[in-house]
């Protein structure tokens, strides 16, 4: 089982090349995203993170409302790679948007006021625990995916879009679907520099 997960692990990858057909049901995508939000470990059991599932033409809509800001900020001679890119994500089955309730961190900064600046960055922890777990269990079914982050461009639109609570802060973006090209190569530090053992 161990070995089962290391492999998972490493096949997480980012992957790019994505298209809306799958062999995987929406109940099942459902199920993977379930279990992960319910057991994915928060700091204390905050249970903060909240997650939107954008299906069919919800997925469509979320990139094109992505392309049409940028299409108001990057310059017109850049913008055919923008397009590209953002195509690209909107080319697959569907998208996960990941939030955090800041109500819930804030009423936990009410309540211990000695780690009150801490919570934020749990919570930021925990989110990713939570998209790592998500996007590997994605994975083990034979879906791709990437995470991106056009939060700041495309949260105020988003939340209209989907009548999205305004303390729900958007966290990043995973648009998935069947892989249609492996990941690039990647490279490895030495583990020696980022990894020390003490006896």
């Amino acid at each position: 089982m161990a070995r089962d997960f290391y492999t998972a692990m490493k096949k997480r990858r980012t992957i790019y090349g994505i298209s809306k057909e799958t062999t995987v049901s929406d109940e099942k995508i459902e199920e993977v995203i379930n279990e992960a939000v319910k057991y994915t470990p928060s700091a204390f059991n905050s249970q903060s993170a909240r997650v939107v599932v954008l299906f069919g033409e919800n997925h469509n809509r979320l990139w094109d409302i992505t392309k049409d800001f940028l299409r108001k900020i990057v310059p017109i001679d850049h913008f055919a790679s923008t397009e590209e890119k953002i195509d690209s994500f909107g080319s697959g089955y569907g998208t996960i948007l990941f939030f955090e309730d800041m109500s819930v961190i804030e009423s936990l900064q009410e309540q211990f006021v000695t780690y009150k600046d801490n919570f934020p960055l749990w919570s930021q922890q925990s989110n990713g625990m939570l998209q790592f777990v998500i996007w590997t269990a994605l994975e083990m079914e034979g879906l791709g995916a990437s995470l991106q982050h056009y939060n700041e461009l495309i949260e105020d639109e988003v939340k209209k879009q989907w009548h999205i609570s305004k303390d729900w802060k958007l966290i990043a973006q995973m648009p998935f679907g069947n892989p249609t090209a492996p990941a690039g190569d990647k490279d490895f530090m030495s583990l020696e520099e980022r990894v020390k053992i003490f006896k």
